[in-house]
């Protein structure tokens, strides 16, 4: 199965209390940055390299922030994470991590602080970089 590689993070594995409330908020916040789930079954959903299910103990706790295409998508991944169960951590603003830095934060059902950032106008070499197993 084709992959894709070559940026800094491999995976995300988030183990979450209630599969459920994080289908939910997550389908909702990834759809208003632009993005939907790219494989999901009744034990797990993933996007990309961010791979979720529930956990047999403790909860993970992380900072996770996905990549906004635009500030109305920062805006629009805020209010979807407020009413799809998420807390808010920060509404939709500029941030002092670097010049054009605009994100917003909101802690996801089981308190990850899940972000979206819009970095501005960027020009990219490629969308992704796809890898596919050699037979």
């Amino acid at each position: 199965m084709p992959h894709h590689q070559g940026r800094l993070i491999d995976h995300v594995h988030l183990r979450v209390s209630d599969l459920e409330a994080s289908r939910r908020f997550y389908r909702a916040v990834l759809k208003a940055v632009g993005r939907e789930f790219t494989s999901e079954s009744p034990t797990h959903f993933a996007c990309d390299e961010l791979w979720v299910d529930r956990a047999d103990g403790p909860v993970s706790r992380v900072h996770l922030a996905f990549q906004a295409p635009d500030r109305e998508a920062v805006h629009a991944f805020h209010a979807a994470a407020l009413s799809h169960g998420g807390r808010d951590n920060g509404g939709p603003g500029e941030r002092s991590y670097h010049l054009g830095y605009y994100a917003a934060f909101a802690f996801d059902p089981d308190g990850h602080n899940i972000e979206a950032v819009y970095h501005g106008p960027t020009e990219r070499s490629a969308e992704s970089v796809v890898v596919s197993r050699k037979a």
